[in-house]
Parts: C-alpha cells; structure tokens; sequence
C-alpha cells in the first residue's frame, strides 16, 4: 500500500526536532547549528526546514510553525520533465533521483509547482537534492521516517495514505473550530503523499494555490517543444557522463587490487 504523511501545523511547537535529526541523518549542513543569521531555506542542504508564520486571528496575531519538504506527488512534474528518466516514483509513493542518469539539466526544478528540487551549485558534480522519504533507509526497513519518529507532539503521523486522509477529515469534522476546512495535499496536483492541515488556509503558510489536475498533463505539452538539438545534447551528455562514472569505479577497483597487494 502507498504510504503517506499527515502535518498538523496546530500541534507544531517550532522545536526544529524534524529538521536537526534530519541533517543529523543526512550528514547534511545546518545553517541554524553553523551559526549562520540566515534563515535557512529548503534547498541542496536543508531536506526538510521549520517555517514561521504570524497570521491574523480575531484575536489578534498567531504565530503558527510548520515543517516543509517535498510533497511526493502522485504523478509528479519533476518526472514527466526529466528527458532521461532520472527521476522516478517508487511503488511506496517516494519520489527519488538517480544520479548515475542525471545530466544536470535541471528542468525538474522549473517543472515543480512546490520548487522542491534544488541543485548544488557549489560542487563539481553537483547532485539533484531533495527530500526522499527515507525510504531506502528506513521505509523499506519497516521504519518510520526520521522526522515522524522524532516529534514530540505527533505533529507529524506516518501511515497508510488512505488512513491519513481519513484521520484528517476526522480531526476537522470534530473540531471545525481550530481547523481550516482542507486538507492540502489531498487533490493539490492531482494529490501527494504528504499533506497538511491546520487553523489556516495553507496559502496563508507559504504554500502555492495549484491547479488539482496532474502535471504532467501540462508538462508533456512542454517536452513535445523541446527542440531535437538539446534532447541530443542530453544523450550526448548522458553518455560522458556514464563513462565518467564507470572509469572512476574501474579506478576505484584498481587502487583496491594494489592495496591487497602492498
């Protein structure tokens, strides 16, 4: 069965549990522990980043956290735009990068409505970044995500999407005075893995209003303009870079029968 992720930004405490373990798990850098005064962003280093927001209230100004990070789409832009099939949806519903396909063209970036996919400028094979479910390291193990497992206050719930979706509508049915009346993710695109439901509409938290039919459906319109030179200039460009890679391993290996034999 997919499975799902449901954020409650009423039960958000801004403790940033989430995204330190995270970077933790990663290995990843952290612009709040470096010291750094700027605010971090999602971005090649930041997987998931804790956002404030003061919204109005009849009561006066609210300040309200949420947790934000790829929303793993059912038919997710960033594949339908990849002209090497780099990207690609999992059964599980994670949407993940292969770097050994990945030819740096970076039309992921500009295909996503939520701009998710980030690129590392500051490297010199730089990688497509983003938030992948933990699913090879955690998922596919019978665990929970890092970020779920890590939250105090169950802010953040792992499951069956479907579960989710119904314990969602529930928690707004039953108290229609703390919750917004939607459930962002649940027919945002088409529909995504992980969605999110709170005091406010979502578009007051930073997050774009979307159209609720597939992306894809508009990206392919997209593709079919791309003009033959650069589709060739991508296999080109592919090819470089899969010898690349299999000299580096073929050198790898070398430098390990020479090891064994010092």
């Amino acid at each position: 069965m997919p499975v799902g992720m449901l954020i409650d930004t009423t039960k958000c405490i801004l403790c940033l549990r989430c995204e330190n373990e995270c970077h933790n798990f990663y290995g990843l850098k952290n612009k709040r522990l470096e010291g750094s005064s700027e605010k971090p962003e999602l971005d090649a280093y930041h997987y998931v980043v804790v956002k404030s927001y003061e919204v109005p209230t009849p009561n006066g100004t609210k300040v309200i956290g949420v947790s934000k990070r790829c929303l793993h789409c059912f038919s997710p832009a960033c594949v339908s735009v990849c002209p090497v099939g780099a990207l690609h949806k999992t059964p599980e519903g994670a949407v993940i990068w292969d770097e050994g396909r990945c030819i740096g063209c970076r039309y992921c970036q500009n295909a996503c409505p939520f701009e998710i996919p980030k690129f590392e400028w500051d490297v010199a094979w730089p990688k497509i970044q983003k938030c992948i479910f933990c699913l090879e390291r955690r998922i596919r193990n019978g665990q929970n995500p890092v970020c779920s497992d890590v939250c105090p206050t169950q802010a953040i719930r792992f499951g069956d999407r479907a579960d989710l979706v119904a314990e969602a509508h529930k928690r707004i049915a039953e108290n229609p005075d703390v919750y917004f009346d939607h459930v962002y993710g649940e027919t945002e695109v088409g529909g995504t893995f992980k969605m999110y439901i709170g005091a406010v509409d979502m578009r007051e938290l930073g997050f774009p209003e979307t159209e609720t039919e597939m992306y894809p459906n508009f990206t392919h319109e997209f593709l079919s303009k791309i003009p033959v030179e650069i589709a060739s200039l991508a296999l080109v460009l592919g090819g470089i870079y899969t010898f690349r890679s299999r000299r580096m391993a073929a050198a790898g290996q070398d430098n390990s029968h020479n090891e064994k034999r010092g």
